[in-house]
């Protein structure tokens, strides 16, 4: 146990608890749309680490906000709205089997964007990678004509979001405690939050009061104190003591916890997605691996 590597217990409850992300998010949605469910997670994570650490934005340099606010935008607060919005057509275990395209999406937007050279291996890794995405997408837009499988394309765009947000990380704020970089991100998105509740008519009697809302709420708020509040703080440590593909590899395993949460649910996969879905993750192990030294 003394020599195992603290990235890699930082990894294993990080896909525990976003693994079990997927199947709140859908049984928050029955009590609440998308924008509520986006915005009220927002807000509740937001209380939970301004109680924890508020502290922390006094220790966060002026230079440093334009990237925290990048951060918060990128890599919580649109995200928050995208995967709700997504799962209101398509199965939690299909949502997050296209979160894996997270570190083949790290890769791209390190190199276009922060100019970080990639193998032919890694290049390798992304074509197996989208090439077992759109197999996963056509195939359950063929066997669930009842669900809108363009709504994938929400999930794509999160997963960019948060390619996005792991380089920025690394690259411009290192230097900052992880903690200090969830509660500087919640500072500055949570007043949208609010904003987007009351223009969704959140705070009306008829909402607070419905017995459907009860129940999303307790599903909420395990969701907003574990898989965001928690989570958050997690991953920024975890990226700090590795690197951005590394991080974002926690989506090879969040899918297996996915897809458990999914079956009990009542969800399922056909034989060519399970196929799909190990194209998805070989690619993503391609980008990881490292030639051996000479």
């Amino acid at each position: 146990m003394k020599n195992i590597s603290p990235k890699w217990v930082f990894l294993v409850v990080l896909s525990l608890i976003w693994g079990s992300s997927f199947i709140l998010i859908k049984k928050s949605l029955v009590g609440l749309t998308p924008l509520q469910l986006g915005a009220l997670r927002t807000l509740l994570t937001g209380v939970i680490l301004f109680l924890v650490g508020f502290g922390q934005i006094r220790q966060i340099a002026k230079d440093k906000w334009i990237w925290i606010a990048a951060s918060g935008f990128l890599g919580s607060f649109f995200p928050a709205f995208l995967f709700a919005i997504a799962q209101t057509e398509i199965d939690s275990a299909i949502a997050s089997i296209l979160n894996s395209l997270v570190p083949l999406n790290t890769i791209l937007t390190g190199l276009f964007l922060f100019k970080i050279i990639s193998s032919q291996r890694q290049v390798m890794g992304v074509i197996v990678g989208f090439i077992g995405t759109a197999i996963l997408i056509f195939e359950g837009a063929d066997i669930n004509p009842d669900q809108n499988y363009l709504y994938a394309l929400y999930v794509i765009l999160a997963t960019i979001m948060y390619a996005l947000n792991v380089n920025i990380i690394k690259r411009h704020l290192q230097d900052v405690k992880p903690l200090g970089i969830a509660v500087g991100n919640y500072a500055v998105i949570v007043v949208p939050a609010v904003l987007i509740l009351v223009f969704t008519d959140f705070f009306k009697a008829s909402t607070l009061k419905s017995p459907l809302f009860h129940e999303a709420l307790v599903y909420v708020v395990v969701l907003s104190l574990f898989g965001t509040a928690l989570a958050k703080v997690l991953y920024n440590k975890l990226v700090q003591i590795s690197t951005p593909v590394f991080a974002s590899s926690v989506t090879y395993l969040m899918p297996v916890v996915a897809l458990l949460w999914g079956l009990l649910d009542g969800e399922g996969l056909s034989v060519v997605q399970m196929a799909a879905t190990v194209m998805i993750l070989f690619g993503v192990y391609l980008s990881n691996k490292r030639k051996k030294p000479n």
